[in-house]
């Protein structure tokens, strides 16, 4: 009896073990049960081929810098009816008024500049004077007509002959805003002179040469171009609104003539005033015969 329970009890072991196996198997429905695990297949890794590294950009050769470009110096223009003189070999003092040495070193630099300004003696006279203020205006400076040393200072380092607009022809060019008279032969300025033209300031006064007259209008020298259609050689002409010197008429009743009083403004009843001394001179010259062009403008 002993014997049997043994026997059972060891089968009973025995089949327990045999399912305890049986329960440790991994079951697959493609794959027998076997207690060896199939090896795990090892998926070989595409490795990729490495990438292909970019050649590095070659470095263009650097730019050669070209040679600094020769500034040229600056070309200046001077107008055909220009003539450079250039500065006084010596200074200009400022003599005022005043008679001498220095004053006829003025009256030289002065023609020099084309400012007539008679033979030069060392007298500051009416012509001297003249010239003086001529360039005065010429440049802006006031025109007093006395050399103080701004005047002086300009005499000696203005270095170009006057001149006016006209670049051509020969004429007479009044130029009503500078108050002065340009001479111009060939297209060159060969004189310029102080001028008083025309007021503007209406008038009326008796005819000089008929009492029974009254003389009325503006006082106005008219701008344009004219000509020079006759003249007077004799002295003094006594014109309708006063006496006049040596005139040469270029429109109507209005000349260029010569006068006494020649102030730095405008002040005629419309005639183009010169010196008498710059009156002599135009007509010695023979610089302004008839039939030259007037041409006035403002």
């Amino acid at each position: 009896m002993t014997s049997l329970r043994t026997g059972i009890a060891w089968l009973c072991a025995s089949s327990a073990l045999v399912a305890l196996s049986s329960c440790s198997q991994t079951s697959s429905a493609d794959a027998p049960a076997s207690t060896v695990a199939a090896p795990v297949t090892t998926l070989a890794t595409t490795t990729l081929a490495p990438t292909t590294t970019v050649a590095p950009t070659t470095t263009a050769a650097p730019t050669t810098t070209a040679a600094p470009t020769t500034t040229a110096a600056p070309t200046t223009t001077v107008a055909s009816n220009v003539v450079v003189v250039g500065p006084a070999a010596t200074p200009i003092v400022a003599v005022g008024k005043n008679n001498g040495a220095d004053t006829f070193a003025l009256q030289d630099r002065l023609n020099q500049l084309g400012f007539w300004a008679g033979l030069s003696d060392g007298q500051y006279g009416f012509a001297t004077l003249q010239a003086v203020m001529a360039f005065q205006k010429y440049l802006g400076l006031p025109a007093t007509g006395s050399v103080d040393d701004t005047t002086a200072q300009y005499l000696t380092a203005y270095g170009d002959r006057a001149h006016g607009l006209a670049d051509s022809g020969t004429l007479v060019e009044v130029d009503k805003a500078k108050q002065l008279l340009f001479i111009v032969v060939d297209g060159q300025t060969a004189w310029a002179f102080n001028t008083s033209t025309g007021s503007g300031i209406p008038y009326e006064a008796t005819n000089k040469n008929d009492p029974t007259k009254i003389e009325k209008g503006d006082a106005v020298t008219p701008s344009g171009l004219f000509e020079v259609n006759r003249e007077r050689p004799e002295g003094w002409w006594e014109g309708d609104l006063g006496k006049i010197y040596r005139p040469k008429y270029f429109v109507g009743g209005i000349a260029i003539h010569g006068m006494t009083s020649v102030p730095n403004y405008p002040a005629s009843h419309g005639c183009v005033r010169l010196s008498t001394q710059a009156m002599d001179f135009v007509w010695d010259t023979g610089l302004v015969p008839v039939g030259t062009p007037v041409w006035v403008h403002e």
